[in-house]
């Protein structure tokens, strides 16, 4: 025993990893990783080809992570200024398909101009070399028209889809009447060429009034975005007020109903909002949440290292804490499984990394990335 006690203090004392904890799912039994921690609210994790890894932090901050997590002190200079205010800052990154040629790194961020404050999305040129991390060449490609007051509901997720076109998630500001009115870019899905040129059939270029920026209407705040592995198909979630969380599969040209349809009601005094649940021409969610469970950041699983969780969805979720593992039979949810209950945080993304572990992000002032490792 005498040994054993010493033995365990010198692993303290050389400060080595303790063994984390097994925690055991229906499916596979895991660890939890801490790689990184005090990063102030982290909102996004991208991976850079070498490696490396890109996570924005919301105050305004870009950083650069080593494999390991270790966090290069000097932030990635060159990056938009932001407006850090309520739920706004910067927020999603993602790089351009064909970033090995070209190096394009794409940021969305909540930006003051004319009127308010509005989402916003940059593209910059990465170069990393002796005299530091920085961007290049930046320019802003989209912007929210109008910018309004107040500091909630930017959405912001970006996804690129396999015909190369950017998905730009927006959300209504929150005034709910806005997701409705075509000539006002909140509530709305945009799609843009990469270069943020409105392409040619987006279903409302050339109706007068409206925004040829706009790909589907009727979303509250969407801030979950993954292709599907499959069917390449844009699975979404987004928030409900209270209730009424949803994932939906975002088509061209859709309706997805919000303020007019929602399995949710007003905040507090529990009043209905809209009509009901149902209206004829207005898109139904694949699966909702009531009670809201706030969801934020999603993936689908793909890869070798958790054989038992490949197709599976993961959503994070702020309230409670957790993150929810989705099984699926072709566009149904049949199973949901709630992991990470209250032990590490609010979960603000989700990815699956290059080497098929699942990577996560907690929303705090000291916020944490985390990885997801097998057990055996």
């Amino acid at each position: 025993m005498k040994r054993l006690l010493m033995v365990a203090g010198l692993v303290a004392g050389l400060g080595l990893p303790a063994q984390a904890e097994v925690l055991r799912s229906e499916r596979e039994d895991f660890r939890v990783r801490v790689l990184s921690e005090g990063l102030v609210h982290p909102w996004a994790l991208a991976f850079l080809p070498d490696g490396r890894m890109l996570v924005s932090e919301r105050p305004g901050r870009l950083r650069l992570l080593a494999a390991d997590g270790r966090v290069d002190p000097r932030p990635v200079a060159g990056v938009p200024a932001v407006a850090a205010s309520g739920q706004g800052g910067l927020l999603d990154i993602v790089l351009h398909p064909d970033f090995a040629a070209n190096g394009w790194i794409y940021l969305s961020y909540a930006a003051a101009g004319e009127g308010g404050v509005g989402t916003e999305v940059a593209r910059g040129r990465w170069v990393s070399d002796a005299a530091g991390h920085r961007l290049e060449d930046l320019r802003v490609i989209y912007r929210q028209r109008p910018k309004s007051s107040g500091g909630q509901h930017f959405g912001s997720r970006l996804v690129f889809d396999r015909d190369g076109f950017l998905h730009i998630s927006q959300g209504d500001r929150g005034t709910m009447a806005r997701a409705q009115q075509l000539d006002d870019l909140a509530g709305k899905q945009v799609r843009l060429h990469d270069d943020g040129r409105v392409p040619a059939d987006n279903p409302w270029r050339g109706v007068a009034g409206a925004h040829p920026e706009i790909f589907s209407v009727g979303h509250r705040n969407v801030q979950g975005a993954a292709l599907h592995p499959v069917s390449g198909a844009l699975w979404t979630h987004e928030h409900g007020p209270q209730g009424g969380d949803e994932i939906n599969i975002v088509r061209k040209g859709r309706n997805y109903g919000w303020p007019v349809i929602t399995y949710g009601v007003n905040y507090v005094i529990g009043t209905k909002i809209g009509v009901g649940t149902h209206r004829e021409g207005l898109e139904q969610p694949l699966y909702q949440w009531t009670p809201s469970i706030a969801p934020s950041g999603m993936a689908f699983y793909g890869g070798e290292r958790f054989p038992a969780w490949r197709g599976n969805l993961f959503v994070g979720a702020l309230k409670y804490q957790m993150l929810v593992r989705l099984e699926l039979d072709g566009e149904r949810v049949v199973h949901e499984e709630r992991l990470l209950s209250g032990r590490e945080g609010r979960i603000r993304d989700v990815r699956q990394g290059p080497d098929g572990l699942i990577y996560l992000l907690t929303d705090a002032p000291d916020g944490k990335l985390l990885r997801l490792e097998p057990a055996r």
